[in-house]
């Protein structure tokens, strides 16, 4: 496989690290009612982020580690601005594979695919509408 393949990977790999921490503050904010929806997104995300690592070590690369911390894209003081939080962690990771998606072929290419259409469908849960294209940047 190319580098292109295994630099997509990765950047996906730590996309999906970012994710599962922003999911540690969806969760902690988010209220009793769409907490189980959080923990099903914050499990799923971690699955991800597992198959990715092992991904990467299969395209001969050493996959991304986690940061100890990350910056979220606003304050999430309360349960509002944690599906908020949630929508936007969905929108940004599928932008992400739908890089993976461009990149690889065959079976790879097709858990990108999936991995894509996962967060559009988790993205329109918490947001409550869907975009036309998910994963790709609007143009204004």
């Amino acid at each position: 496989m190319s580098t292109g393949v295994l630099d997509a990977a990765q950047a996906a790999l730590a996309a999906e690290h970012a994710v599962v921490y922003g999911y540690g503050v969806v969760g902690g904010r988010v209220d009793g009612d769409r907490r189980g929806e959080a923990d099903a997104a914050y499990t799923a995300h971690r699955a991800r982020r597992d198959a990715l690592a092992r991904t990467v070590r299969d395209l001969g690369g050493e996959p991304a580690v986690a940061a100890p911390a990350y910056a979220l894209p606003f304050a999430v003081p309360d349960a509002a601005a944690a599906v908020r939080l949630a929508a936007e962690l969905e929108d940004r990771i599928a932008g992400v594979y739908s890089d993976l998606v461009r990149a690889a072929e065959g079976p790879l290419r097709r858990e990108a695919a999936g991995a894509l259409r996962e967060a559009a469908v988790r993205a329109v849960r918490w947001r409550g509408t869907g975009v036309a294209f998910p994963g790709l940047a609007e143009r204004a």
